[in-house]
């Protein structure tokens, strides 16, 4: 079975990436608590290009991806829909590197809302 590289992960693989890293027993020193959320999310580039994803954990102050292909470091748009309502939110990916089955994780600052970005 050919599958398309760039199609969103599955909650499966989700938890096979999950469960190949495992928790970390360092102390990160985050200022926020983060809360673990699996949600379908799409990320857009300045270039254009729009790459599937599933939120892996979301903090008051940032979001954790994964997805399939490098996303560069940089200022994006992430997408995310509940069943009611539909989040749009930029985002600074910060870091982003390969996890198994072909996959990357990466992870992002928020800058906020997406209708509030300025003009260039």
């Amino acid at each position: 079975m050919s599958a398309d590289p760039w199609s969103r992960p599955t909650l499966s693989d989700l938890r096979t990436v999950l469960e190949a890293i495992g928790k970390s027993e360092v102390e990160h020193g985050r200022a926020a608590e983060r809360l673990e959320l699996s949600v379908p999310a799409e990320v857009m580039t300045n270039r254009g290009n729009t790459i599937s994803a599933m939120t892996r954990e979301i903090s008051r102050f940032g979001i954790g991806l994964l997805h399939r292909g490098f996303v560069s470091p940089g200022e994006v748009t992430v997408r995310m829909a509940s069943e009611t309502r539909e989040f749009e939110y930029r985002v600074r990916i910060e870091w982003c590197q390969p996890c198994s089955n072909g996959m990357f994780i990466s992870g992002g600052r928020f800058l906020g809302p997406a209708e509030e970005s300025e003009d260039d």
